[in-house]
């Protein structure tokens, strides 16, 4: 198989795994959104662990160690993907899986809006019309829902600013989620305790099966993130933007095929917007994409010509 069929593969999968993820989390009930949300950290720490012990690479871990800024750094992605995880989780588990659906459609164009704001960079003018008509896509929700689609825009927010944080680090996938988790487990671990102590917690309370959910949350977390990582390094830049629909279209088919959550016309449009405006967004990538390869091509054409021979 060639780098580039194994990458869509891999980008496939994680995606499928993602889009499904709503009917695993609804498993974990009567399990809370805050225990869930503990209990993934805490065992995503446990696996990515046991696969960088595998891996026999836990050296990486010293040098990190000297670098202040990077650890700084991993802190913020760390609060955001828990801010992130925790919306995500709270929105699923409260019937709420087509909101959270909205806040992976508008992601890209919130990505396109931090580019503007954080690393000032320049909008063409396509872009800009995408952003036009996702934020008339949102003011329609927000007439529909009767408020904001709060839920939306923070996993939206969040995962954006998490992926600005992690490009300026620039860990790989398993190093970075181990960090990430660990920054995190302590927390975890004391809100798991006291949840015990309390007799309010689940873990090793329901069934087997329900606890075993619970460990496997580490698995289901890291698998994923591995497998985009391998679909990034092996996929143009396009190519992976096209895929990235398919997890919030299956999120969305979840909650209204398999959960039978309403959606009545005010809230069709406004997803017709966003649809809209990620057409909009996606054919300006793959046309500005095609002409920045076709630049470099004919500047290597132009160098070869002009090489002394």
């Amino acid at each position: 198989m060639t780098p580039l069929r194994l990458g869509y593969l891999y980008g496939f999968v994680a995606y499928l795994l993602w889009g499904f993820f709503p009917l695993y989390l609804r498993l974990m009930r009567p399990a809370g959104p805050l225990e869930i949300l503990a209990h993934r950290i805490v065992w995503s720490v446990v696996f990515v662990a046991l696969l960088l012990a595998a891996m026999r690479n836990v050296g990486f871990l010293r040098a990190l160690l000297r670098r202040p800024r990077a650890l700084a750094g991993i802190g913020v992605a760390a609060a955001l993907i828990a801010v992130n995880w925790g919306t995500y989780i709270y929105g699923v588990t409260s019937d709420r899986v087509v909101e959270t659906a909205l806040g992976y459609f508008i992601n890209p164009l919130v990505v396109v809006l931090l580019g503007v704001t954080v690393l000032r960079e320049r909008l063409r003018p396509t872009q800009w019309v995408a952003l036009g008509i996702g934020g008339l896509a949102v003011a329609v929700l927000t007439v529909d829902y009767g408020r904001l689609p709060y839920l939306a825009l923070v996993l939206a927010f969040s995962f954006a600013g998490y992926g600005l944080a992690k490009k300026q680090l620039g860990l790989p996938a398993a190093e970075g989620l181990f960090v990430e988790s660990a920054v995190l487990a302590l927390p975890a671990l004391a809100y798991v305790g006291w949840l015990a102590a309390a007799g309010e917690g689940t873990f090793g309370q329901v069934s087997v099966g329900h606890t075993l959910l619970l460990v496997s949350a580490g698995a289901a977390t890291a698998i994923p993130l591995l497998l985009f990582a391998g679909a990034a390094n092996r996929l143009p830049l396009t190519g992976l933007g096209m895929i990235q629909y398919l997890a919030p279209i299956l999120q969305l088919g979840c909650g209204v095929l398999i959960f039978h959550e309403p959606m009545p016309p005010a809230r069709i449009a406004g997803f017709a917007l966003v649809w809209a405006a990620l057409i909009v967004f996606t054919v300006d990538a793959v046309r500005n994409s095609r002409r920045t390869r076709a630049a470099t091509l004919a500047a290597r054409r132009a160098e070869a010509v002009a090489a002394p021979r």
